[in-house]
């Protein structure tokens, strides 16, 4: 059974910077492409960004130049760097496949405040 684990959340303030980190288990992760995810109280979760098995990424464009996803195979982890945050992305960050493979992680909590 693939198990996801997210850690490196935290409480930052604006402008600061958060590198988040997804632990994948029982999983061909490196044959994978995989995705990070984050839901505010009162909405949907929703992608941020993904990164195929070749290490090509896509950004929604709210942290489009802000956030980084990369992956370390040999790790079997995926990581967000987020840089320059604000209020608006305050939320509980997962990780999954982009076609969302696998049972969601308890995810990891991100309080952007002053």
């Amino acid at each position: 059974q693939v198990q996801l684990v997210e850690s490196g959340g935290g409480v930052v303030q604006p402008g600061g910077s958060l590198r988040l980190s997804c632990a994948v288990s029982g999983a061909f992760f490196r044959l994978k492409a995989m995705a990070w995810y984050r839901q505010d109280p009162g909405n949907q979760r929703q992608p941020v960004a993904s990164i195929s098995t070749a290490g090509r990424t896509t950004y929604a464009g709210s942290v489009k130049g802000r956030f980084t996803i990369s992956r370390d195979n040999a790790k079997n982890t995926l990581y967000l760097q987020m840089n320059s945050l604000e209020y608006e992305d305050t939320a509980v960050y997962y990780c999954n496949t982009p076609d969302i493979q696998w049972q969601w992680g308890q995810g990891t909590q991100v309080t952007v405040s002053s």
